[in-house]
């Protein structure tokens, strides 16, 4: 069932669509995909697949361990290069009612922000399968029991501590909520720091495979910063609330690790010459 849920996941949710069928992954892609599978060294390369999505950086999920393996999805703009943006340029974006032009100041530098060189196209593969090849996705899903088989402890020693064991059935109700509360905070926390901390170590990982993936991730982030301050202008007041100044999505801490600081460990993984 796990395995299932997540192909249904993936594929209702990020997979690409041209003329109503699936689209399928470029040749270019592909290869691109199995060199990075190469230079991770993964333990079981045949367990990763590839499809092609409509996001604008890649995305994945999956266990390598499973009959399933691991899925992940490169978008169609991965295609796109500086001299042939076509990719890119000739799709119609609305943003507030309203169709960009791509000729347009805006509308260049958006297009520059979305069209990455083969490292920072490597990088951005790299990290999911570095993530994924961790486990990133067992440990997420651990994080729920844990929280709650905590709860289940908070709620017994306090009744321990205060004698309630025996006591006011509203006394014991509202230490159970109280219980359950802890338990809800200890699971934001916990997610929260887990998935920074995952952030940086896929980062590192990707980034330590060789100067080249070093310099490819800078430019990934440096783009992505520039993709989301190119549409909070854009967005108006919408994109104040999606976007900080600085490029990160707002709020940048919760849940991953600001691009920023993402981008600076980056730099200065390159400034001590460390990979």
């Amino acid at each position: 069932i796990f395995e299932r849920t997540i192909k249904i996941t993936l594929y209702l949710v990020y997979l690409a669509w041209h003329k109503g069928e699936p689209a399928s992954l470029s040749e270019k892609l592909e290869n691109i995909f199995q060199e990075v599978l190469k230079d991770s060294a993964v333990s079981f390369p045949k367990n990763f697949s590839a499809f092609a999505t409509f996001g604008l950086h890649p995305v994945g999920a999956g266990v390598s361990l499973l009959p399933s393996g691991v899925q992940i999805g490169i978008p169609a703009n991965f295609n796109s290069t500086t001299d042939d943006p076509s990719g890119i340029s000739n799709r119609t974006i609305l943003i507030n009612g309203k169709e960009l032009q791509w000729d347009s100041d805006s509308g260049t530098a958006l297009k520059n922000s979305l069209v990455f060189s083969a490292e920072a196209q490597k990088f951005a593969i790299a990290r999911e399968v570095t993530r994924l090849g961790a486990g990133g996705p067992v440990l997420h899903a651990a994080v729920a029991p844990a929280c709650l088989a905590g709860a289940c402890i908070y709620s017994v020693a306090l009744k321990q501590i205060f004698g309630l064991q025996a006591g006011s059935i509203f006394f014991r109700a509202g230490i159970n909520v109280f219980a359950v509360g802890l338990g809800v905070v200890s699971y934001i926390l916990a997610s929260d720091a887990l998935s920074q901390r995952l952030d940086y170590s896929s980062d590192h990982r990707a980034a330590c495979l060789s100067s080249d993936y070093a310099k490819g991730g800078l430019e990934f982030y440096d783009k992505i910063l520039t993709r989301n301050k190119t549409l909070r202008s854009l967005m108006g007041t919408k994109g104040e609330e999606m976007y900080a100044p600085s490029g990160n999505l707002f709020p940048g801490h919760l849940l991953h690790a600001p691009y920023t600081s993402r981008r600076d460990k980056i730099l200065n993984l390159l400034k001590n010459e460390n990979v």
